[in-house]
């Protein structure tokens, strides 16, 4: 009993409605059979044991096509092609017996002679009970391999946005953190106001990443507020020597866009780039809106190519490459950073589509400007 209740529903579901399939076929084969050939009540009968060795075949049949399942192709055929043999055999002795043994013919003439009648047309039946049995099987073990797949590719997803979001939480630098701190013990003793702005900025930027998951887009004016913040405090800590430069088009601040996707390049220009350079520079954000598109910059003026290290802003090994894989698996694969660098500067760029929710807003700005080109 135990292990009936293991079985799955869906094979359950699939032996009844064999049973009640063939239970009809049987009735009205028996019917026929009585009303316009062999008007006696043994033909019900007999219809009645072929059901039941029948009923007690099916689980049979289907636990010996999973044991071929495991095997190849061309011994699955093989297989069943024998089972099918044998099937027919037994079914056959069996209709042989219930039919000739108990009339009396029980030679092995009369066996091999019932057994030749079925082969012409009767037999037929019972191969295509074989076929329809394994056929069965073979439908049902496609569909949960479909299954199957999705649910391990549902299983990946889920692993795959739990560790965007522990590395997304990661992202924020513990060498930040610490030059930060150091900058609010600098200055409670000095200025006490910008100190407490500091500890606010350092408060919203945390906020901001433990907020942040995966899947949940942002809006792009909130991700700008974000390294707005970031840069202030990094500016605490280099002063003159930590310039930064915006350059958005006002159309584009609704679009939504993968939490912290710019913190990582923002960090690596500022690392890399201004920070061992002995008058610093300037860092600049752009993005700019072409048709469909939405283009993404930050740029800086810092050490370039001459830097000892461009392609990972944290030391906790995420940063650019994680957000190269992100908008990878977000937009698709051309949509990934595109880095250069020289001894002027280093910059990173990549593009995404115009997300769905904003096409109409883009539809209507694109209006608006016409209009205006026309007056």
């Amino acid at each position: 009993m135990i292990q009936v209740e293991r079985v799955p529903r869906i094979w359950k579901r699939a032996y009844l409605l064999l049973c009640l399939w063939y239970f009809v076929n049987f009735s009205v084969s028996a019917i026929l059979e009585w009303q316009l050939v062999t008007p006696y009540s043994f033909v019900f009968w007999n219809a009645l044991y072929l059901f039941e060795a029948l009923v007690l075949s099916i689980p049979l049949i289907m636990l010996y096509a999973n044991f071929l399942f495991r095997f190849q192709p061309y011994i699955q055929i093989s297989g069943h092609v024998a089972g099918a043999l044998v099937y027919f055999f037994l079914m056959g002795s069996l209709s042989y017996y219930l039919e000739d043994y108990l009339e009396g013919y029980i030679h092995y003439e009369n066996w091999k002679a019932h057994m030749l009648g079925l082969l012409r047309w009767n037999g037929l039946q019972f191969q295509n009970q074989y076929i329809i049995i394994v056929a069965v099987f073979y439908v049902i073990r496609y569909f949960q391999g479909l299954q199957h797949k999705d649910h391990e590719k549902a299983e990946l997803a889920v692993k795959n946005r739990e560790m965007q979001l522990s590395l997304l939480k990661s992202q924020i630098n513990p060498h930040f953190l610490f030059n930060t701190l150091n900058s609010i013990n600098m200055l409670v003793g000095s200025n006490k106001e910008e100190a407490r702005k500091v500890i606010t900025q350092l408060s919203d930027i945390f906020r901001y990443a433990l907020d942040s998951h995966g899947d949940n887009k942002v809006k792009l004016i909130h991700e700008l507020d974000f390294i707005d913040n970031y840069i202030r405090i990094q500016q605490v800590r280099f002063g003159n020597r930590l310039k930064y430069v915006k350059q958005i088009d006002p159309t584009c601040l609704s679009i939504t866009v993968p939490p912290m996707i710019l913190q990582p390049l923002v960090e690596n220009s500022v690392k890399y780039g201004i920070a061992p350079k002995e008058d610093g520079g300037t860092i600049t954000v752009i993005v700019k809106r072409f048709k469909k598109m939405i283009y993404f910059e930050v740029k800086d003026d810092g050490l370039g190519s001459n830097a000892k290290k461009v392609m990972d802003g944290t030391s906790s090994g995420v940063g650019m490459k994680n957000t190269d894989q992100r908008l990878r698996s977000s937009f698709g694969p051309g949509h990934g950073l595109r880095i250069r660098s020289d001894e002027w500067g280093y910059s990173v760029s990549f593009f995404i589509p115009v997300p769905e929710e904003d096409k109409e807003t883009n539809i209507f700005t694109d209006l608006l400007q016409k209009e205006k080109s026309v007056a």
